[in-house]
């Protein structure tokens, strides 16, 4: 079972990976960098909605977005 925690870690590594600023997400996407930190540093959780935005946008799967293995 995946923790808030390494959730935020993978969605962090993907924007880092990327060279992209919460900043830049929250132009890009329309996600507010408030919350993108607080996913994460792992005090909240992205509705799926988002998810979907981000994997979309990373052009990855849901699973790799979370840092799921399958």
């Amino acid at each position: 079972m995946l923790t808030l925690n390494e959730v935020g870690k993978n969605i962090k590594e993907m924007r880092e990976t990327k060279g992209l600023s919460v900043y830049d997400l929250e132009k890009e996407l329309n996600i507010s960098h408030q919350n993108q930190y607080k996913w994460e540093k792992g005090k909240s959780e992205p509705s799926i909605m988002h998810c979907i935005k981000l994997a979309d946008f990373y052009g990855i799967s849901l699973d790799e977005l979370v840092g799921r293995d399958n």
